[in-house]
């Protein structure tokens, strides 16, 4: 019997706990388990022989540049576990009609210093010169200049130090080096300022810092040459974002659902790394190796050590700990609620549920091109709320913002839209009416700045409307939705619109630690946690109703 290939010992060692790894990496090990077993069936085959000899070519002829051995000479670049998973699975699932490469795009989100970008960039050498292509185009993709040349230069350096690319490769530039030719193939940054131009035919898009990109352009734009090319491959790496709407976090979402089952993507390769829902980096160092899988060889346990002492000791730089190093999606600033139990506890919120019970609702109109949100909440009798959220913006929107997910939320039915430009006002007025009367909703809050007409409009409708003081006048509807959340008491169906608005809110303390909600601070739009503050700041201003005595009841 053969001898378990690299990759399968660490899927295996991975899900049997031999392995410490985060939640999307034990499933993406998973996956390929179960992909070993179903791949005949499904037209697949895993080649050992291409997984090893691009494994090889890394191990035999890639040396570090910045680690020497006892002689000072560079060191082999010897691949850990984990990176001969990632280099192995990509390289080596094979189509059995074709045999071309089954992955097309990967995706590789791991914490700051473990070697990501030295990795993709020796991926790119190994694409320049071994990957059977008669004239590859390697690109080395940045959102700007100087982030794409940061791969770049880790693979010239790499070359620099291993004699036999040195003697192969060619470079050129005028004050640095800027192009790698090998044969009638060539390896150069890519970005922005160089007008990621059209008319490239690249065998290989290798994006870095996919989280600082601001919008989709370099990925879209790298992969567009690329259709007649089987085997071309693109591969995106990044630290954790803040940004729900950017193109990273898209990926990171779509990663998840693949490597959940949730969809299937066959040419899509996933290694994620994050922390389990329980586990607090700051206070538990166990949980460290989960972001940070090459712990003890390009990162050490004392550095992390000294990230979160200043995590612990200085407020400003918790978040950007947390993103950084332990791959946590944070905010810029002090988010309003604890998001990780708010995704946890989502619940369905069916008719059953709600029927009977008292509703309350707040309405939160933006400008004249921006979101309308409408949510209603339901008191339940076990101390939960129920939440149902929805939203409107003008179909002018699309186009003005074609990055944000507004075209895949219309289509999951999450987002309406109304004609032109501007928010046809007419329209949500018919549907709060309905929404209202059907619900039984007994009062609407909301901020006469930007709803005084609508309101009216629904007061004469004969819904009981009241103008809801906003900043710190909020200060107990806020805390009381914050307790809720962190209890795991709203039941809220995971809206992504809500939840993406909930998780963009951060707070402001005024001197007396009363709270608002900061509509500058926060990153994006938060038009649906101000509506679910205002309908809760009516639920506690009014108390619940009791249902009326039967009157055919006495007591004797």
């Amino acid at each position: 019997m053969s001898e378990l290939h690299r990759v399968d010992r660490y899927a295996r060692d991975v899900v049997r706990g031999r392995i410490v790894a985060g939640p999307y990496v034990r499933l993406a090990c998973e996956r390929h388990l179960r992909d070993r077993q179903t791949a005949t069936a499904r037209g697949l085959r895993f080649d050992r022989r291409a997984a090893d000899h691009a494994i090889g070519f890394i191990e035999r002829w890639c040396h570090l540049p910045d680690s020497v051995d006892a002689h000072g000479r560079p060191r082999p670049f010897l691949l850990e576990p984990w990176q001969a998973f990632i280099v192995g699975s990509i390289f080596g699932w094979r189509w059995v009609q074709t045999g071309y490469r089954r992955i097309r795009n990967a995706y590789l989100e791991i914490g700051k210093g473990n070697g990501k970008t030295m990795l993709l960039a020796s991926i790119g050498l190994y694409g320049l010169t071994a990957d059977g292509q008669r004239a590859p185009e390697i690109y080395a993709a940045g959102a700007a200049r100087d982030q794409a040349m940061i791969m770049f230069r880790d693979a010239v350096r790499m070359v620099d130090v291993s004699p036999e690319l040195a003697s192969r490769i060619k470079q050129s530039g005028i004050e640095s080096v800027h192009n790698m030719t090998y044969g009638l193939g060539f390896f150069r940054p890519f970005s922005r300022e160089q007008g990621a131009r059209s008319g490239t035919r690249p065998h290989m898009g290798l994006i870095d810092e996919v989280h600082e990109h601001p919008n989709a352009d370099i990925c879209n734009k790298i992969r567009a040459g690329a259709k007649g090319n089987h085997e071309a491959l693109f591969i995106e790496i990044t630290n954790s974002g803040y940004d729900r709407t950017s193109i990273c976090w898209q990926h990171h979402e779509h990663s998840i659902r693949i490597v959940e089952g949730v969809l299937e993507d066959d040419r899509w390769f996933a290694y994620v790394c994050a922390l389990d829902p329980d586990d607090d980096p700051l206070k538990d160092a166990s949980c460290h190796p989960k972001a940070n899988p090459n712990l003890g060889v390009s990162i050490q346990q004392t550095y992390l050590d000294d990230q979160v002492s200043a995590a612990k000791n200085i407020p400003g730089e918790t978040s950007l700990v947390l993103r950084l190093n332990f791959c946590v999606w944070t905010q810029a600033h002090t988010p309003a609620w604890e998001m990780a139990v708010w995704r946890n506890t989502a619940g369905i919120v069916d008719d059953a549920l709600v029927d009977g019970h008292p509703c309350y609702g707040g309405l939160d109109l933006g400008q004249n091109d921006d979101f309308a949100a409408w949510v209603r909440l339901w008191d339940l009798e076990d101390g939960r709320l129920a939440v149902r959220a929805r939203f409107w913006l003008p179909q002018a929107a699309l186009t003005k913002y074609p990055h944000r997910p507004y075209a895949e939320w219309q289509r999951a039915g999450l987002l309406e839209l109304t004609d032109g430009d501007t928010t046809d006002l007419d329209f949500i007025e018919d549907a709060i009416i309905d929404d209202a009367r059907r619900d039984g909703v007994l009062e609407i809050a909301y901020d006469k700045r930007f709803a005084q007409q609508l309101a009216l409009h629904l007061q004469g409708a004969g819904l009981t409307m009241v103008d809801t003081a906003q900043g710190f006048a909020l200060n107990e509807a806020i805390k009381s939705v914050a307790k809720l959340v962190a209890d795991g008491a709203i039941v809220h169906g995971d809206n992504k619109i809500l939840t993406w608005m909930m998780d963009n809110a951060v707070l402001r303390t005024g001197r007396n630690k009363e709270v608002r909600l900061d509509k500058d601070k926060a990153k994006e739009k938060i038009d649906g946690a101000v509506a679910l503050v205002l309908a809760n700041a009516r639920r506690i201003a009014r108390p619940v109703l009791q249902p009326a005595p039967d009157p055919d009841l006495f007591v004797v």
